[in-house]
């Protein structure tokens, strides 16, 4: 059992929901030791999450969300490293625009706690920017991985199908704000943020 980090990539592809594609780049992040890992989030590309993963065992591939730019490769990821996907089931109206075939495996729950490297990672529904939207905390690191929820600048976008402006502003507040400050939020695009500089741009 090595010591519990963060890996990282940004893998670039697009976007689709309705009827408007757009390209993006989306942060794959990587929970584990040296040992065994939780991939979080699947974007646009297997063989580059596999780079970030570099050989260890994938426990599971949890989504935040299931936007096409989150979800797209999560099957093919499956095959590849014969890991679970775990999703909210709040979000299989939006699973199945991409999936119509093919479910995920385990259903996330809110206060759910999952366990990688001997460290605890906390589901935090966050219903809004899509209806299963969730954050995963992991206290022993002080960081929060927040997906398309809470972004380095505010809540993420509320414009399009499954998405409400109040809903995810709500959330952001009662399950976000509650940790601490300085917790780090590891976003689904885009730079880092803290949860007292949103905190603070929210509320300001």
């Amino acid at each position: 059992m090595g010591t519990l980090r963060i890996d990282h990539a940004v893998v670039s592809g697009t976007f689709s929901l309705d009827g408007e594609t757009h390209d993006v780049d989306n942060n794959v992040w990587v929970l584990g030791d040296d040992d065994e890992c939780l991939v979080i989030d699947a974007p646009h590309d297997v063989d580059a999450i596999l780079d970030v993963v570099a050989g260890r065992q994938v426990k599971a591939i949890v989504l935040t969300h299931a936007h096409d730019d989150h979800s797209r490769v999560a099957p093919a990821l499956r095959e590849r490293v014969t890991a679970p996907i775990l999703l909210h089931p709040d979000d299989k109206p939006v699973w199945e625009l991409t999936h119509p075939d093919y479910l995920w495996d385990v259903d996330l729950s809110d206060e759910q706690s999952l366990k990688i490297a001997g460290a605890s990672v906390k589901v935090l529904h966050t219903p809004g920017h899509a209806p299963g939207a969730v954050c995963l905390y992991v206290h022993d690191l002080g960081a929060v991985f927040t997906g398309d929820t809470l972004f380095q600048g505010g809540p993420g976008a509320t414009g399009r199908s499954f998405s409400d402006r109040p809903t995810i502003e709500a959330s952001i507040r009662a399950k976000l704000f509650a940790l601490p400050d300085e917790t780090v939020v590891h976003t689904g695009h885009g730079d880092d943020t803290t949860i007292g500089a949103e905190r603070t741009a929210l509320d300001g």
